[in-house]
């Protein structure tokens, strides 16, 4: 999975502690999306998997898969599918998380600043369960297309878990974003390589991306914090997610685990900076400065 020295050296790299200081300052403002991926979890939910990897480690421990479906999350949950049935996958997926997810003190602090959109790529409730001490937000999720009847590709949540519509949603004042789904409040996930194709097909013409989340993201950056871009199926998610952003956009990228070729490549193409630094030195990094 490591890259070579000269495949990093077509990015340039930002300065962690100055950069970071000024990002606290745009985060405050709104001025930038953070864009939370499952590394954020990981010092205070060791009983989650927090990686695409340990899901599909999680699938195997239920389920005898073949060869081709090991070690990748969404060939497991669709072999499980073609086999098992969706209510199976389902299951699954909700014994994963069965754990409530623990906040962590940048899911307070970016609960806390009344931001205009976040952006969750993971399937806990820790962002959910920091943003229920504030008011006036809600929650947008995709959902599977499997069985449901409707040309639909998200749904909207309030505060309290029920589901709503998008003219109750233009009041919230902050939207949490879960493109992939979430174990709460419905159990909505997408996760088998049959939900992404649907997705996927579409996804370049921005159909399965809320209207309230492109139209947030004109005028910001993100921050990608937590995130890995070694799958093209996480890569693909986060370049349309920040699609006609007016950026700049970064991502902390953690140095003793090298990136990928496909990663260096991709934050070239995309101009995200990267920000070589742990994410938890990061994190106490933009704690205290904001």
């Amino acid at each position: 999975m490591g890259a070579l020295l000269a495949d990093v050296s077509e990015l340039t790299f930002a300065d962690p502690e100055d950069t970071l200081n000024a990002l606290a300052a745009d985060l405050s403002t709104g001025r930038i999306v953070p864009f939370l991926g499952p590394q954020v979890l990981t010092a205070e939910n060791p009983a989650l998997p927090t990686t695409p990897e340990m899901l599909a480690q999680f699938f195997q421990s239920k389920v005898a898969l073949p060869s081709r479906a090991r070690g990748n999350a969404w060939a497991a949950a669709q072999y499980i599918e073609s086999t098992r049935h969706r209510a199976t996958v389902t299951a699954l997926m909700a014994e994963a998380f069965s754990v409530l997810a623990k906040p962590t003190a940048l899911h307070y602090k970016l609960a806390s600043l009344g931001l205009p959109l976040i952006v969750d790529s993971w399937y806990d409730g820790a962002m959910r369960t920091a943003l229920a001490e504030t008011a006036n937000w809600g929650e947008i999720q995709g959902i599977t297309r499997a069985g449901i009847g409707e040309d639909q590709w998200y749904r909207f949540y309030d505060a309290a878990g029920a589901e709503t519509d998008a003219s109750d949603a233009a009041a919230w004042k902050t939207v949490l974003y879960k493109p992939h789904g979430g174990i709460v409040p419905a159990q909505n996930f997408l996760i088998t390589d049959a939900d992404y194709v649907e997705v996927l097909t579409e996804i370049d013409i921005q159909t399965p991306i809320p209207d309230m989340v492109r139209n947030l993201r004109t005028e910001r950056g993100f921050l990608f914090i937590g995130c890995r871009f070694h799958d093209q199926l996480l890569r693909t998610y986060a370049r349309q997610i920040m699609k006609r952003s007016s950026g700049p956009c970064y991502a902390i990228v953690d140095p003793a685990d090298p990136m990928t070729r496909n990663e260096i490549r991709f934050l070239a193409a995309q101009d995200i900076v990267p920000i070589s630094i742990p994410v938890g030195n990061a994190v106490d990094i933009l704690l205290k400065a904001a």
